[in-house]
């Protein structure tokens, strides 16, 4: 089974080109949906959020705006919180892959935001790599309710987006019309043979 990573910088439109690979029958994993379901109530990281960052965790709810405003502002701080994320969806990944295996899909996508950040490129036979202007991406994340100082700490800790695009075996384009992009992600499971 071909394994293929997705990045891209936070609103590139990941989720949207995972979705296009979903509905062309590559099943997908997304990294942040399950960073969201670990720290939701009663979430396996919740505890460890806790004990690690107090006050954060209130009745078993986590306040992601109170843990967000910490980590970003401490790298320090945001370490310990990728110590105690990153193995948990890690392990969820390779629950992915194992069941996309024995189902027998030709093709398993993984949507990692930090795959180059955290060194994953070798743990796929392809990396493909989301991307739009600056200007597109900062718009996209506002409308999540993001302060645009908010989204700037989030991009700074990123890999710069041509970098990214360097590195990438394809780069899917995410500012012009959607058929420009699912055409774009046509041609790669054409090419990829899937």
């Amino acid at each position: 089974m071909m394994r293929l990573g997705l990045t891209g910088g936070i609103g590139m439109g990941k989720s949207t080109v995972a979705g296009m690979f979903a509905a062309r029958g590559v099943p997908g994993f997304n990294a942040d949906d399950e960073v969201h379901r670990l720290q939701a109530p009663g979430g396996t990281a919740i505890p460890a959020i806790e004990a690690a960052f107090p006050g954060t965790v209130t009745g078993g709810v986590l306040d992601r705006a109170g843990l967000r405003a910490i980590v970003l502002a401490d790298s320090t701080r945001m370490r310990v919180l990728e110590g105690i994320m990153h193995p948990l969806v890690r392990a969820a990944q390779n629950v992915f892959i194992a069941d996309a295996e024995a189902k027998g899909s030709r093709a398993a996508l993984l949507d990692i935001p930090l795959l180059y950040e955290t060194g994953r490129q070798a743990d796929f036979e392809k990396v493909i790599v989301v991307s739009c202007p600056r200007e597109t991406q900062i718009s996209r994340v506002q409308r999540r309710g993001l302060s645009v100082a908010e989204i700037e700490a989030i991009i700074a800790r990123q890999m710069p987006d041509a970098q990214k695009r360097s590195m990438a075996d394809y780069v899917v384009e995410t500012s012009g019309p959607l058929e420009e992009t699912e055409a774009r992600v046509q041609a790669i499971i054409k090419e990829l043979g899937l």
